[in-house]
């Protein structure tokens, strides 16, 4: 069977992006000592911004909000980061929906897949401005055969992605809107205190409300009437791009 002929006959409009479906990315391969595969290796993963954790060489890009930095299919050169501002990493389908399966924050990986593959099959979209740079894989792989703590980012990394995606597959499948949205707040929350983005509880969230609606699986109306009954209710105040979380216990029994 012919994929590529078959897609496109079947109206995907990227030729790129059905030979990216056909053929597996070509995947790199990291090597770790024997010595490191032990209790230190798999002691509690770093959670430090990887700019902290590995000197980036390449010079920083930036990019305008809602602007694509990665297509599915292109070929990286090399493992990117995003150094300052939000991305997500998206599902575009060929008639314009779209899921934003994740969102990217200061310090992230663009997706631990980088690391082992030389194209992704998502796109990387721009929240806000984003600065980024990538890591040379020389580098990284040297840097990575030799640093038990980088060892633990990349696993701790490659965790919290799987995570992700089984807590998204359970959103789309089985959870309520309200859960939906509690949980993505409780997940943001947690991840920009770990990074020190938090300041006295206030949490800074740049996303609009299609953008929250693209990563629950809902409409834009439907968020908009679940945020007002948030507020309504106590749970959380948001405005001009900052979320504080009122009553965190009623917000996580909601999430439950």
């Amino acid at each position: 069977m012919n994929l590529q002929a078959t897609s496109a006959r079947d109206g995907f409009p990227r030729e790129g992006h059905a030979r990216a479906i056909a053929e597996p990315p070509a995947t790199i391969g990291y090597s770790v000592p024997n010595s490191m595969i032990s209790g230190e290796l798999l002691s509690q993963p770093s959670r430090e911004p990887w700019p902290r954790l590995l000197e980036l060489r390449r010079a920083e890009v930036t990019t305008r909000p809602r602007q694509t930095i990665y297509r599915a299919g292109d070929v990286l050169e090399g493992v990117p980061v995003v150094c300052d501002g939000w991305a997500a990493r998206v599902s575009r389908l060929s008639n314009g929906r779209r899921q934003i399966l994740s969102f990217v924050l200061p310090g992230d990986l663009v997706s631990t897949n980088a690391v082992f593959a030389e194209s992704l099959n998502f796109f990387v979209e721009a929240i806000t401005a984003v600065r980024y740079s990538a890591y040379d894989r020389p580098h990284l792989s040297e840097s990575l055969g030799s640093s038990p703590q980088l060892v633990r980012a990349l696993v701790g990394a490659c965790l919290a992605e799987k995570d992700e995606a089984d807590q998204l597959a359970t959103n789309l499948g089985r959870r309520r809107a309200e859960e939906r949205i509690a949980r993505l707040f409780l997940h943001l929350q947690e991840r920009l205190e770990t990074r020190g983005l938090a300041l006295n509880g206030a949490l800074p969230i740049p996303l609009r409300q299609q953008q929250i609606a693209d990563a629950t699986g809902l409409t834009p109306v439907h968020v908009n009437r679940v945020i007002g009954s948030m507020r309504s209710h106590g749970l959380i105040e948001m405005a001009d791009g900052i979320l504080k979380i009122a009553n965190l216990s009623a917000l996580q029994r909601l999430a439950d």
